[in-house]
């Protein structure tokens, strides 16, 4: 989300920001933040898990290697010290897949918590915790919900705090988890390195590698699975199924349905998620079923089959969902036997006019019929219970879906019930327009908060849904701490929201397992394996054809030459990269003259250098 509507830029305009107040934080971050932690040689980026089923859950690493290739044993038990292992295995990783290493291991019990850890080049991994999804009757459950978290814009404060909680049951992540936009492309923005736009699959790659680098982040994927989806940035701003607001084909960045593919492409080796479709590496809609009190239905509104924003969007045509996604929703949804049926996507449902405006046609409003059969299957197949989970928007919303005839005052006529997200840095509203003002003029719209980060606890019993909105104090620097802001919930069968000024309890039935241990397992590396002053992440393209790039880490500031030998020892190529400053640095190499074949790239800074085989094929 980023672009509204004119009208609505110049209605924000016109009222003043000292009115209303402006609370958005959108300080650039430190450099010390681009650091990464020498003791998780060679897993830097951590460990996470996700798409928790009944029997199944996806275990995830990634390995920072100078070997072509590298076998990682995975393990998995049921107690912190790795003592009762009930599944390993051995896989192989390599640059096809950037190093990243994916394991979907079976046959586990319902609703178990379990640690996972890897072991490559005979170090281990820090161990993650992950738990199974539950089956039969189940009394209640607890997802903590994000979206929208710019590394450019703050520090993942957020991230941090729900890691600390111990009682979620999985983290929903409803998008734009990275970022595609170059330094202050979107605001004041830095240290988001590389600093170009990200459009080839090596870019995506090393954009997914440098927020899993985040201490923040990794210790979130560390302690819970994630669900997740992608909206429009993991791609491009304001993406749809052939092309993006932000994609420009005649400015050198290529065909669209290129680019969308290898972003995709790097999504899936980066994030633990599973493919629904094996033979369709572009779908990523799929339900997760927990119990008899949960249908969760994680939607795609950006990639599958929208169509373009600025469309009629009374045409009877007009979808955002495409054909095979939106009769699999309905389907789904009218055959549910749960009590609540979820929908995990990424723009809000709710309608927002300002003075009888549509004001962002990226959301449902842009798609309203389609919307509306959306309502008419629930109304038409008696569907009691369905709750929308929205991100996108970098603002907190609690929200009625109005049908003919709404009553504000009771709920009556209302389809059912949304939550929206705020973000976890991602800057919100440019001018604050006043969330009475909002209110007012939409008032089936319960809650709105257009200033602050932070995210929702949804907390779910047979007798109700609540979303508790949970802000954040700061992200222009590390820590800040929860704030408890407001609570709305929907009774069993309702369909409409209700305040309350109470926040959820945790259930019994949330992890009240240990988290994994700190400091350390044994194995991981010593201060007696120093790691010298630079490491390389990673080198893109391996093989490569004209020219490839090194992702690599500098913990003192030198000066750095840049040689490649081929294997006989010959020198092939020489370059001097002057003074490197600390922190995650990019150098783009132009190889075109070297012959096909296999060559050393030697990265130097005086007596210290760091090697990497590399092949180049034309």
């Amino acid at each position: 989300m980023k672009h509204y509507s004119l009208f609505f830029i110049g209605l924000c305009l016109m009222i003043s920001s000292t009115l209303f107040g402006q609370k958005n934080e959108d300080s650039p971050v430190s450099p010390s933040r681009l650091n990464i932690d020498p003791a998780l040689k060679p897993f830097y980026h951590g460990v996470a898990s996700g798409d928790p089923l009944s029997d199944a859950v996806i275990i995830w690493t990634r390995v920072t290697s100078d070997s072509l290739s590298v076998d990682v044993d995975w393990r998995i038990a049921l107690d912190t010290g790795m003592v009762n292992i009930i599944d390993n295995g051995v896989v192989t990783t390599d640059a096809s897949i950037d190093y990243t290493v994916k394991v979907d291991v079976a046959g586990l019990q319902p609703y178990t918590t379990y640690y996972y850890e890897f072991t490559a080049e005979g170090r281990n991994s820090i161990r993650g915790r992950t738990r199974t999804a539950p089956t039969g009757d189940i009394d209640s459950l607890r997802f903590a919900m994000v979206s929208c978290s710019s590394f450019g814009h703050g520090y993942f404060n957020v991230y941090r705090n729900i890691a600390e909680r111990n009682d979620v049951d999985a983290i929903l992540h409803l998008g734009d988890y990275i970022y595609e936009y170059a330094d202050n492309e979107f605001g004041t923005t830095r240290n988001m390195v590389p600093t170009n736009e990200i459009i080839t699959k090596d870019d995506y790659r090393m954009r997914h590698s440098h927020y899993k680098l985040d201490a923040d982040l990794r210790a979130l994927h560390q302690q819970y699975p994630f669900i997740t989806t992608w909206d429009d940035h993991e791609t491009a701003n304001n993406s749809w199924y052939g092309g993006a607001e932000n994609h420009n084909p005649g400015d050198g960045e290529g065909d669209w349905f290129v680019r969308k593919s290898v972003a995709i492409q790097a999504y899936h080796e980066w994030m633990p998620l599973r493919k629904p479709d094996p033979s369709d590496d572009e779908r990523i809609y799929r339900k997760f079923s927990y119990g008899d009190l949960v249908d969760l239905l994680v939607l795609d509104t950006r990639l599958e089959g929208r169509e373009e924003q600025g469309g009629n969007s009374s045409d009877p045509n007009r979808t955002m969902l495409g054909t095979d996604q939106y009769n699999w929703l309905v389907n789904e949804m009218t055959n549910s036997t749960a009590k609540w049926q979820v929908l995990a996507q990424q723009v809000m449902m709710a309608p927002l006019e300002i003075f009888g405006a549509t004001i962002n046609d990226d959301q449902w409003d842009g798609y309203e019929v389609e919307r509306q059969n959306i309502y008419n299957a629930v109304l038409t197949n008696n569907v009691p219970n369905m709750v929308i989970l929205t991100g996108d928007i970098h603002t907190s919303w609690a929200n009625d879906l109005p049908l003919s005839g709404y009553d504000s005052g009771t709920g009556a006529n209302s389809a059912g019930v949304e939550f929206v997200t705020p973000s976890v840095t991602s800057p919100g509203f440019p001018i604050a327009v006043g969330e009475g003002l909002v209110q007012a003029l939409n008032p089936h719209m319960k809650f709105v908060d257009l200033d602050d980060k932070g995210y929702i606890l949804l907390d779910l019993n047979k007798d109700r849904v609540q979303g508790d909105f949970i802000h954040i104090s700061g992200i222009s620097s590390p820590g800040g701490t929860d704030t408890y802001k407001e609570s709305y919930y929907s009774n069993d069968g309702s369909r409409h929201l209700n305040s309350s000024s109470t926040p959820s309890v945790a259930p019994a039935s949330v992890f009240t397992t240990p988290a994994p241990p700190d400091p350390r397992p044994n194995g991981m590396v010593s201060t007696s394996d120093p790691l010298g002053t630079v490491t390389v992440l990673g080198a893109y393209p391996n093989p490569f054809t004209q020219e490839f790039t090194l992702q690599y880490y500098v913990r003192e500031a030198a000066d750095f030459k840049l040689s490649i030998y081929n294997m006989t020892g010959k020198l092939m190529l020489q370059e001097d990269l002057g003074r490197i400053p600390v922190g995650i640095q990019r150098s783009r190499v132009q190889a075109n003259q070297l012959p096909a074949g296999t060559y050393a790239i030697v990265l130097q800074n005086g007596n210290e250098s760091f090697n990497r085989l590399m092949i180049k094929i034309k």
